[in-house]
């Protein structure tokens, strides 16, 4: 199957992953696209869904710069910003102490390209969740042949990339039957909130995050 780039990407972005045996591409031929989960993820707040996202370098062309070409903008304090969401949304839940460090040692190395950053949060929370798979990288660009959908067999497989944004709803959980609420630490104030960054599950659920992620909702 084929995804786009994300920074600490949705739980839907993961359990697709964990739907493939054989592993994952990783569009590596793509421009920069603004206002998606490249740069940005959500996270359960006290507020509510709240928003964390890495500042783009803007330098030329930004939207015709390859996606593994584009610069963080270290100069915004946003990695500060960021530590210090992550740690009021879930300093109380019932992983956080465990996992945290690693987290934040990852967000404190200042990788200087996006893709790279995403990819080592990519990697540890593959090797967090006991995924097994590793991701590959596309050669060549090929076009979506549907928008806002899951698009059919292509030279990578199953296309996700236009499926998952996170200004509308895809129906990739329900698809695997991975609707099921799990616990998180506003819920009782906002309801479960569905599809935020896979730190809320890994967070709220730990160790069980891979049966979560690989079992249908007959776990209930």
């Amino acid at each position: 199957m084929l995804l786009s780039t994300a920074f600490f990407p949705p739980v839907s972005w993961f359990a697709a992953a964990a739907s493939s045996q054989d592993g994952f591409y990783l569009e590596a031929c793509e421009n920069f696209c603004k206002q998606s989960y490249r740069n940005r993820c959500h996270i359960a707040a006290a507020g509510g869904s709240e928003a964390i996202s890495v500042p783009i370098v803007h330098e030329g062309d930004l939207f015709h710069t390859l996606i593994t070409e584009v610069m963080i903008d270290y100069q915004d304090p946003w990695v500060k910003k960021a530590r210090r969401a992550i740690e009021s949304a879930y300093s109380t839940s019932p992983f956080f102490e465990y996992y945290k460090d690693d987290i934040f040692s990852i967000l404190n190395s200042g990788i200087p390209r996006l893709w790279n950053l995403n990819l080592a949060l990519i990697r540890h929370f593959i090797k967090k969740t006991n995924l097994g798979i590793e991701p590959l990288f596309t050669e060549e660009f090929t076009k979506p042949s549907a928008q806002k959908e899951i698009s059919p067999p292509g030279p990578y497989g199953l296309d996700y990339r236009a499926a998952i944004h996170p200004k509308r709803p895809n129906t990739i959980l329900a698809g695997l039957n991975l609707e099921k609420p799990y616990f998180q630490v506003f819920a009782q104030k906002y309801g479960f909130i569905k599809d935020l960054s896979v730190m809320d599950l890994l967070f709220n659920e730990g160790p069980e995050s891979l049966l979560w992620l690989r079992t249908s909702i007959r776990r209930s």
